[in-house]
């Protein structure tokens, strides 16, 4: 059975395959070869089992190795150039996107993202991150500073949530998709603060649309990606390559939850747009 671990332990669901029966065991009838071939599948699905909400909890601490010169090693393949279109999307995109601190100081705390959304420095973000989290929230942005943010509204169901800073923070507030203009192999790039790492860029594509994802006691319909996402990108953007959001960064599939293995999952912008202006009207 796939186990939640790693940073922190976020109330990830279980998402079943459709290849899987609902209790996840049989196989086909056939040779023993066909049977062998199931039985290996059944396993790699069977460790996809897991879905977990992509928070960071408290004393989040990211790590790296990097290469030293001189060190030999195996020719690299070359690296494909990158569209010209997905490196602005990422210039326009980075300075809207902040990171969101709950609670602290020997408290319950938790990590994650969120973006701006109009002038007046509305920003949407996960609402599991405010429910891990308690006490104050506090908004990180790209250049440092931070401040203490307004909880305007919170909507678990949706599992969206609407933060409000001053207007003194001067973030950009980033476009939104059309509804219904998403489209199955397009590229996109996932922004957030993963692993505490703040203005991170990964890049993919929309990997399927109107995904049935169970989190918590819900169902939600959402966008599939294979960008990279990790603990701490809850609540960052999911962006086109012209840098209109389609979608908020929720939850990944992981083996025996270690971590992004390219399936990754967005709520889909029609029902963050309908979800956010709700709570803006509700609370300001």
């Amino acid at each position: 059975m796939a186990v939640q671990t790693g940073l922190g332990e976020p109330r990830g669901p279980w998402f079943v395959s459709p290849d899987l029966p609902p209790d996840g065991r049989g196989g086909p009838d056939g040779p023993s070869g066909d049977r062998a071939a199931w039985s290996w599948r059944r396993r790699l699905l069977a460790g996809l089992a897991v879905v977990t909400l992509s928070t960071g909890s408290g004393a989040l601490a990211g790590g790296w190795v990097a290469g030293r010169d001189g060190v030999s090693g195996p020719a690299a393949a070359s690296a494909a150039p990158v569209p010209a279109e997905l490196v602005t999307a990422a210039e326009k995109t980075v300075p809207g996107v902040v990171s969101v601190l709950v609670g602290g100081s020997g408290g319950a705390s938790a990590t994650g993202s969120g973006f701006a959304v109009d002038t007046e420095q509305h920003i949407i973000t996960n609402d599991h991150i405010l429910a891990k989290g308690r006490g104050e929230v506090t908004v990180e942005l790209p250049d440092g500073r931070r401040f203490a943010a307004e909880v305007v509204g919170r909507e678990p169901g949706s599992d969206l949530a609407v933060l409000r800073v001053p207007s003194s923070a001067g973030l950009t507030a980033l476009p939104l998709a059309k509804p219904g203009s998403t489209r199955v192999g397009e590229p996109v790039l996932a922004v957030g603060s993963p692993l505490g790492l703040p203005g991170t860029v990964t890049a993919g594509i929309v990997s399927a649309l109107d995904r049935q994802v169970r989190l918590g006691d819900n169902r939600h319909r959402a966008v599939q990606t294979d960008a990279s996402i990790n603990p701490g990108n809850s609540g960052g953007p999911l962006v086109n390559a012209r840098g209109e959001v389609v979608g908020v960064n929720t939850a990944i599939a992981t083996i025996d939850g270690n971590g992004s293995i390219g399936i990754g999952f967005a709520i889909p912008i029609e029902q963050v747009q309908q979800t956010a202006d709700t709570i803006i009207g509700k609370g300001g």
